[in-house]
């Protein structure tokens, strides 16, 4: 067989359904196949709407109603009139769903940690896998709003941070950047949006609100990973979005030369360059648009 990039991708396809145990009858030795336990994993603890569950897996709605009965006949779960809307269905978990919901999970957990330790490089092997879980998955990535103190947002400033320290000439210290309050990316000031690629972080955005007569667009950091998706210029559309919707009328940034995919960026999606309007050492580009 010769290794073309077709054969290299249905080599990998071989590998996933053979490691996952999608051609188990009994995913995971739990008594189903993969099919229903996926539906029993993307419900959730919270439990999740008919509607958003046949968008997330991507199944027609015949296939999933089945799988819902399924699960319902062996008591796992509820599918009921959703109490905000009654024209939708919403699924949660019975106490023996929830049960099953957590078995699958140790399961899992256990099975991915067996890879991650018989892998000689393990960081490789996941970098790997990310690439290729954004590429699959890259129609299904969210932008949400969410606290710019939360976990989530941290660990996506901190990706940034690193990578700054890494490809400045000076390195880069947040200490020594113009300080971030909180308070300015939280509504009515402003906001921090994050790209969620199934529940995982892949990038992020900061609306900083000012009182000088404009915002500002903070830390817009993508995840290599998800590089080449367009997913910097829809976090930048959000952010003008989220701008227009708190009344704010111009926006300004700054960036570093030594990032020109960002400078590009700014350019190709109507940022002017203007003079420099603050004294952070870092920056040496400066930008501002009207939303």
């Amino acid at each position: 067989m010769p290794l073309t990039p077709v054969n290299r991708i249905r080599r990998l396809n071989r590998a996933v359904t053979t490691e996952t145990g999608a051609l188990d009858h009994s995913f995971l030795g739990r008594g189903r196949p993969l099919g229903a336990a996926r539906v029993l994993n993307a419900i959730g603890p919270m439990g999740r709407s008919v509607s958003d569950i046949r968008d997330f897996l991507g199944l027609d709605t015949g296939l999933l109603s089945r799988l819902l009965r399924g699960l319902e006949d062996e008591g796992l779960i509820h599918v009921s009139e959703d109490r905000h809307d009654k024209r939708r269905r919403f699924a949660t978990f019975t106490p023996k769903g929830h049960a099953e919901y957590e078995a699958y999970e140790t399961l899992s957990n256990d099975r991915a940690q067996a890879l991650i330790d018989r892998h000689p490089n393990p960081e490789a092997l996941l970098a790997a896998m990310d690439l290729v879980a954004s590429a699959l998955g890259r129609d299904r990535i969210e932008i949400v709003d969410i606290d710019p103190e939360h976990p989530t947002a941290f660990h996506c400033l901190h990706s940034y941070y690193n990578e700054l320290a890494v490809r400045f000439s000076m390195g880069f210290d947040p200490s020594e950047a113009a300080p971030l309050d909180a308070t300015d990316m939280r509504p009515p000031r402003g906001t921090f949006l994050v790209a969620m690629s199934d529940g995982l972080p892949s990038g992020c955005v900061g609306l900083k609100g000012t009182d000088k007569g404009y915002a500002e667009i903070k830390r817009l950091w993508v995840a290599p990973s998800a590089r080449g998706l367009g997913l910097a210029k829809r976090l930048m559309s959000e952010a003008d979005t989220h701008a227009r919707a708190l009344g704010i009328t111009t926006l300004r940034l700054d960036t570093n030369s030594a990032l020109p995919e960002a400078t590009g960026l700014y350019h190709r999606t109507g940022w002017t360059e203007i003079e420099r309007f603050n004294d952070d050492p870092y920056p040496d580009l400066f930008f501002e648009k009207r939303v």
